[in-house]
């Protein structure tokens, strides 16, 4: 992006030059560059205002109560994560900033997510490498095609073995499931108060920024349900 960013700003300095309009570039930079600052500002406010309001959620209990209307669709997305681990709190933190538009004051909780998710991972590698027999580890691939190729019934033990590999942990530096699912319901999630358009609606001019609301809720609202069922298909594929 620094590159591109850059290459950019060169090509468009040389185009003013080639054309005698550099008296125009550098107004466009620094009238940019005022109305950049400006935009920080109102944004600053704005997410502020939210977070303050979520904070207060969170120590008036509301947001405990949203948690706990969560459980049922943290449980139907992760079936694997324990129900007392703390990633379910992080995941469910993260979705509720989302459905109230506040994307910067997700990033926190969904980078907690996913800290959460990692030891996990690492908690399941520990565990599969104690694990005995069929001589099943982190690295399957390899001794479940030896003993394919050694026995009669090769292609069923490797097929059970898969299936017990996939119940422990994935090997190191690989996304797990819980992962994956995570960050696909992060990216396409519903929002209900799309807090940050609003802002730059209200910010360049809009006469009703408030206006992006409906159809936001339509769009996100259609993007989580193909999310959901994307990530269920791939579950269940994984399975089979």
């Amino acid at each position: 992006m620094n590159i591109l960013w850059g290459a950019m700003i060169i090509i468009g300095i040389l185009y003013g030059a080639v054309n005698g309009t550099m008296q125009e570039v550098a107004d466009a930079a620094l009238s940019s560059a005022k109305e950049a600052v400006t935009l920080c500002i109102t944004m600053a406010g704005v997410m502020s205002l939210w977070t303050g309001l979520m904070k207060i959620a969170e120590e008036s209990g509301i947001v405990a109560g949203m948690t706990r209307a969560l459980t049922p669709f943290i449980r139907f997305m992760f079936p694997r994560i324990p129900g007392n681990h703390p990633a379910n709190q992080h995941i469910s933190m993260n979705i509720i900033a989302n459905v109230l538009g506040l994307g910067w004051a997700a990033t926190p909780a969904g980078l907690k997510a996913m800290e959460s998710l990692a030891e996990l991972e690492e908690e399941r590698r520990g565990k599969e490498k104690g694990t005995s027999g069929m001589g099943v580890t982190n690295r399957w691939p390899e001794k479940t095609e030896k003993l394919a190729d050694a026995t009669q019934n090769g292609a069923a033990r490797e097929r059970s073995a898969r299936r017990r590999w996939k119940r422990g942990g994935m090997p190191s530096g690989t996304a797990s499931d819980e992962m994956c699912t995570f960050l696909i319901l992060n990216i396409s999630s519903l929002q209900l108060i799309p807090v940050n358009i609003i802002a730059y609606r209200a910010q360049y001019g809009s006469v009703n920024p408030t206006a992006i609301v409906g159809p936001g809720i339509a769009a996100t609202a259609v993007s989580t349900l193909a999310a959901v069922i994307f990530c269920k298909v791939v579950d269940r594929k994984r399975r089979a």
